[in-house]
């Protein structure tokens, strides 16, 4: 048990995350070469477990065959990429988590995880189907997060370790998109223009609304190429990258070289505290 005035105090440093207390020692935020040639890859890792059987029964249940090379159609697996995504955002509750590590077959047994686990169940979905992906890790600041944590802001970090992930779908069109032969999650559901155009606005980051839903309905921009219709929120969230740390092989990677955004005590108390609360409420 954690006596008030202990948590008081470990309060006070939550509030400070470069408190050597809190961030991972050894590990320093710094703005990295672009990794542009790591190639991504379909091989199941310790957080994306595509093998385990939790994740062949979700495979079977949005009816996408584990390992089906032969669809080499990029339309035909981009249906199955949404078709996946709509299952997660339907069944898999959003919470709040600061454990980015957790394996994706822990997560759906839980049914319940955060925007980073979710989307690493989506990647897990894309590797067992044949979809080589990896990750873009962005370093975001903290304060994107505080509209949703009003009273909580003390426990949200300064800065935030994300996980983007990009598929590489052979055969896309250049004039579509012009990062082909890679997808990134932004653009599963079309184009950051296309989807900018929507009358809805932007990501707020605010009520029940999460990151991972908002990608089926607007433009999801860190680089601040889009803009959306002035009545609407921004589509643009560049402002809040601190850093582009470069593409990985897996997200396992990403955390392993950059570290998790808190060291292990500081996410355990968090932990506690955020997995308590509904994303969506």
């Amino acid at each position: 048990m954690i006596r008030p005035a202990t948590w008081r105090m470990l309060g006070e440093r939550i509030t400070v995350m470069t408190s050597s207390l809190l961030t991972p020692r050894g590990r320093i935020r710094i703005r990295t070469a672009d990794r542009g040639t790591a190639a991504g890859s379909t091989a199941p890792t310790r957080i994306l477990d595509w093998q385990h059987p939790n994740v062949s029964s979700l495979l079977r249940r949005i009816d996408i065959p584990a390992d089906s090379r032969d669809a080499s159609d990029p339309a035909h697996r981009i249906a199955a990429l949404r078709q996946a995504h709509r299952w997660i955002a339907a069944v898999v509750q959003p919470v709040y988590s600061v454990q980015d590590e957790r394996p994706v077959s822990e997560v759906l047994r839980r049914r319940r995880g955060s925007c980073s686990q979710r989307l690493a169940v989506l990647e897990s979905v894309a590797r067992a189907s044949g979809v080589a992906t990896r990750v873009r890790g962005l370093l975001v600041d903290g304060r994107f997060w505080y509209p949703r944590f009003p009273r909580f802001q003390r426990i949200v970090p300064h800065q935030v370790v994300l996980a983007w992930p990009e598929f590489r779908l052979d055969g896309l069109s250049l004039t579509d998109h012009l990062t082909a032969p890679r997808l990134t999650v932004s653009e599963l559901f079309g184009g950051l223009n296309e989807l900018s155009e929507g009358s809805n606005g932007g990501f707020t980051n605010a009520g029940a609304e999460t990151l991972f839903d908002a990608l089926s309905r607007t433009a999801i921009d860190w680089d601040g190429t889009t803009v959306c219709p002035a009545a609407g929120a921004a589509c643009d969230l560049s402002a809040y990258v601190l850093a582009d740390l470069g593409r990985f092989d897996s997200r396992d990677e990403l955390f392993a070289q950059h570290g998790q955004t808190l060291c292990g005590m500081a996410r355990l108390l968090a932990e506690l505290i955020l997995s308590r609360r509904s994303a969506s409420a």
